[in-house]
């Protein structure tokens, strides 16, 4: 099964490849390796920012991410600066999953204070599963 920190760029699409047209730009579409999550989208829209050329990936659409270049020498440089934001996008998701549902079974565990089951239920909700 594909995971969220399995989400890498693998290529162009295929279906829109690069060309040198008339307009003074190069339109990238980068494909991903598999279809990302549409909060994850907002976050990678979010953490790219402002940059030279205009970056965005669809939301709804989860699969390409849409920029362009002046000159066909500064394609490297975008796709190296696309996969560092894509592994930030993955951290930051993987980590704000964790918590979310860590706080779901602090709360469930905590609810019960009681007796014996009151003490299991504090060891579950304080384990650390973090390597």
């Amino acid at each position: 099964m594909e995971g969220i920190s399995d989400i890498k760029i693998s290529g162009l699409d295929q279906l829109r490849p690069p060309q040198i047209l008339k307009q003074p730009y190069i339109n990238l579409f980068f494909e991903l390796s598999h279809k990302a999550p549409k909060e994850w989208c907002d976050d990678f829209n979010r953490l790219i920012g402002k940059r030279t050329y205009p970056v965005k990936i669809d939301p709804p659409a989860g699969l390409f991410i849409e920029t362009w270049v002046r000159k066909a020498h500064e394609i490297e440089a975008v796709l190296d600066s696309l996969k560092k934001v894509i592994i930030t996008c993955n951290l930051e998701y993987i980590a704000r999953i964790e918590a979310e549902r860590n706080a779901v079974i602090n709360v469930d565990f905590k609810n019960d204070k009681g007796g014996e089951q009151g003490e299991l239920n504090k060891i579950i909700a304080d384990l650390n599963f973090d390597d």
